[in-house]
């Protein structure tokens, strides 16, 4: 989900339109204070992928030898490129 920076007032003079997409076209906004994030406004149930997950996910598939031979090809040069994502709301 892509979230939309807005400002705090425009917020709060559209806060019911603001929930309304929140909730029924699982949008989310970026609150922004004098240029600079705020808060989030995002679904309760935002759903994520932990690593967890996919190890779970994995763990039930069965790939042809060498499909997975290719599969974990991939995965070694993901690992080298990709940088894991920094949530500074956290």
């Amino acid at each position: 989900m892509k979230l939309k920076e807005i400002s705090v007032t425009e917020a709060a003079r559209n806060f019911a339109e603001c929930v309304n997409q929140v909730r029924y076209q699982n949008a989310g906004f970026v609150l922004m204070k004098n240029g600079k994030p705020f808060a989030r406004l995002v679904p309760a149930e935002e759903k994520r992928c932990t690593g967890r997950d996919l190890a779970e996910a994995l763990a039930r598939v069965r790939l042809p030898a060498s499909e997975a031979r290719v599969w974990h090809k991939d995965l070694m040069k993901a690992r080298k490129t990709l940088k894991p994502a920094h949530d500074k709301w956290q």
